[in-house]
Order: C-alpha cells, then sequence, then structure tokens
C-alpha cells in the first residue's frame, strides 16, 4: 500500500473512533511502530486536531469541534470518478449540471500530472452516448427533462404526488403514490398506484408538465395500496427456458418487471416466468421484439396465443 493511500485510510480510521492508539495503528495496518510514529506525525502536521495522552493506557483522540483537514485524494480515486463521469455522459441524468460543477472543482483541487492524465483517457475511452467527435469531459449535450430534478425534489419530502400530463391532445391529473422512478430505454418513468381509480399506473416523465404533492388526510398505506395490486395481477402466461446464449442477450436489455431464476450454479440455465397483457398492444409488441432480441437458445413451456401470432408475423416480415 502506497503511502498516501495509507495515511488517507489511517485518517479515516483515526476520525471513526474516540481513542485510538500506535499500537492499534500497528496491528490494524500491520507497520513498524516508526512508520505508525510518523503516519500520525504527518496527520497532525496536515492539520487533524489530535491530542495525545500520556500514561500506561496513553493514546490519542480526535479534539471535538475541530475543523478536520481537507480530503485528498489518491491517483486511483481522481481516475475512478472521473471514468464514473466519462459512462454517464449523455444519459439524461439528473442533477446533471450539479455534477459538471463538481467536476470543475476536482479539476482545481488535482495536480497538472492528474489532469494530464484524466484528458489522456478521456481521450482513448468512449462509452456508449459518447459523442467521438466532440468528447469533452464537461460536454452537457443531453438534458434531461426539466420536471425530473422537480419531481426528484418533492419525492424526498412525499410520495403522494398529483401529477399532471399530456394523454392524447388533452392533459389529465392524477393522484398517485409512487412506487419506483426508474429509466429503461433511455426514458425516465413513474411507476404508481392510482389512488383514484385504484390500479397500477406507469407515466413517462417526458409527458409531465406539472407535479405537486398531494394533499389529502385520508392516505392509503403502501401495504394497503400493494394488496389491491396484487389481487388485480392475473396470472404467469409466459414461462421460458433460458440457455447460455440467451441469458447473455438478457442480461444486455430485460423489461424492467422481468426477473430470471438460475437452475444450476454455473448459471448457464435459466427459467423466466412473467405476465402478459395481451390486451395492451405496445406491450404485446414489445415482447415480441424483445423474446427475437433473446434469440434461438430459448425452449418456450408457455406463451400466449396472440404472442406466437406476432412473432410469426414478424419472422414473414424477413422470410415472406
Amino acid at each position: 500500500m502506497k503511502k498516501v493511500e495509507r495515511i488517507n485510510i489511517i485518517m479515516r480510521y483515526i476520525n471513526n473512533r474516540s481513542h485510538f492508539t500506535i499500537t492499534e495503528i500497528m496491528r490494524e495496518f500491520n507497520i513498524s511502530r516508526s512508520t505508525a510514529i510518523r503516519d500520525i506525525r504527518e496527520i497532525e502536521a496536515m492539520g487533524m486536531p489530535l491530542v495525545a495522552e500520556v500514561g500506561r493506557d496513553g493514546g490519542y483522540f480526535v479534539m471535538n469541534n475541530s475543523v478536520l483537514p481537507t480530503v485528498r485524494f489518491t491517483d486511483n480515486e481522481i481516475k475512478a470518478l472521473f471514468i464514473a463521469f466519462m459512462a454517464t455522459r449523455n444519459q439524461q441524468l439528473p442533477y446533471l449540471k450539479s455534477r459538471q460543477s463538481l467536476a470543475e472543482k476536482l479539476l482545481g483541487l488535482i495536480s497538472e500530472n492528474q489532469q494530464d492524465d484524466l484528458v489522456l483517457l478521456n481521450q482513448i475511452l468512449l462509452f456508449e452516448g459518447t459523442n467521438p467527435n466532440n468528447p469533452d469531459l464537461l460536454e452537457l449535450s443531453d438534458l434531461p427533462h426539466p420536471m425530473l430534478e422537480k419531481l426528484i425534489q418533492i419525492l424526498l419530502l412525499d410520495r403522494y404526488l398529483l401529477i399532471t400530463f399530456k394523454e392524447e391532445k388533452a392533459e389529465k391529473s392524477y393522484p398517485i403514490y409512487l412506487f419506483h422512478l426508474y429509466r429503461e430505454k433511455s426514458h425516465w418513468l413513474i411507476e404508481g398506484f392510482d389512488i383514484k381509480e385504484e390500479k397500477r399506473r406507469i407515466v413517462p416523465v417526458d409527458h409531465l408538465t406539472n407535479v405537486e404533492p398531494y394533499l389529502t388526510k385520508k392516505r392509503l398505506s403502501k401495504k394497503k395500496m400493494l394488496e389491491k395490486l396484487s389481487k388485480q395481477e392475473e396470472g404467469i402466461n409466459l414461462v421460458l427456458e433460458l440457455g447460455p446464449k440467451a441469458i447473455a442477450q438478457f442480461r444486455k436489455y430485460h423489461p424492467l418487471k422481468v426477473s430470471i431464476s438460475y437452475t444450476n450454479p454455473y448459471q448457464t440455465t435459466a427459467l423466466l416466468k412473467s405476465f402478459i397483457n395481451v390486451n395492451n398492444p405496445e406491450e404485446l409488441t414489445e415482447i415480441t421484439n424483445w423474446l427475437l432480441f433473446l434469440g434461438g437458445d430459448i425452449k418456450v413451456r408457455d406463451v400466449p396465443q396472440e404472442v406466437l401470432e406476432g412473432l410469426q408475423e414478424r419472422l414473414n416480415l424477413f422470410c415472406p
């Protein structure tokens, strides 16, 4: 372990304890007494307010209500932060502008050599969504829907919401309890319980025109909502056996509500069980396309006739 990394870890170790001794530092970090003493002195020189206790059982403690020294980042920690920034460029993430200012502050804290390393990494590494003609580390070319941050801020206070969104040519408002805010196929979606109609509702964030807390004294508990939904949900009508190639495709993409259970310890075979609402044309089309995406390494145990017809229709387009 390099010295800078060790000292950073020792500082965190010290800060989480009310009292420590040189012997504890030696044992915890497998270093000699002289090295432990030198590290403690360097930490004191950096500004950590340590108070020494004399005597047989003496040691050190951190002075209360004192300002701790500035956190120092190792080279690998800096690279980890900025590679995470690079990998999430153009992903319509919330607080993207704040991430940009954070990157600018971090760049101001590191050395010129560290900055040169990041510039080089930025030229070499390309992630999905990166524009290779303009791979600027601070580029903000794909800002999320402006309603997303407002939605998150309200959610931190209350998950009972009154949402207004465009539906066909009109605007409609629904009181919902939000279960999840998730991103699927490059779109942010709200999954919630429609309090008035007592059903599950999924709404794209891009369609929102307004969101505000839903103020009502009569509130159904989350447990009651889930009980109502479980009574409404249909039984399983899709059962597939997946081989290794289909599992690899599944890991690349799968609908949020679909999961698999592995049937051997090597995770090379799996069982998929789900429900398809054949009365929902969008869901029917999506699941048909997705089954084609999984490929031929599947065995069908149970599937709705409507899905089979959809698959046959799609295949006829390629093999008339």
